[in-house]
């Protein structure tokens, strides 16, 4: 029993090593409060994604009086039984995959930067153009300015096994 104790210790301590990592890379002032617009990106950097009632409502939980700031102390609980439960599970690559092919009308194996754009913008959940720059910058060939989805998969999931 004892063994199995320390293991799950070291569980929860290693998930907290990972959130304040996660969290202190974007307290740019070093006082243990981000702003509340950096949340959705310290979320998704852990491995979670969200839809944006779930981050919403995450958010209305943690954030101090409708400051506009998130401090740790709040952060840190939560987002450790976020991580624990595993809330918020990535899309699997497979349905990932469908969906850009749904996409792809022509069957050409890219998507143009427009096309993604209005998709993303303008139907389900939509993204913001912040979040659209953002989404391009990452994901754009920059060669020939197309996304070849099947290559960005992989920057879009993450391994449930690390």
């Amino acid at each position: 029993m004892a063994e199995s104790k320390r293991s799950v210790e070291a569980i929860v301590s290693d998930v907290h090593k990972k959130i304040k990592a996660a969290f202190e890379a974007f307290d740019y002032e070093s006082n243990n409060t981000v702003d509340v617009r950096e949340i959705g990106t310290i979320i998704y950097s852990l491995g979670c994604f969200p839809t944006q009632r779930d981050l919403h409502d995450f958010i209305a939980q943690v954030e101090e009086d409708h400051t506009g700031y998130i401090h740790l102390d709040k952060f840190l609980p939560a987002m450790a039984k976020v991580l624990l439960e595993c809330k918020f599970p990535p899309i699997p690559e497979d349905l990932l995959l469908q969906a850009f092919e749904v996409l792809d009308k022509e069957k050409k194996g890219y998507l143009e930067p427009e096309e993604l754009t209005k998709y993303m913008t303008q139907e389900g959940e939509l993204f913001s153009q912040e979040e659209m720059d953002e989404m391009l910058t990452a994901l754009t060939d920059h060669d020939n300015n197309l996304i070849y989805y099947k290559d960005v998969i992989s920057q879009l999931t993450i391994d449930p096994d690390m």
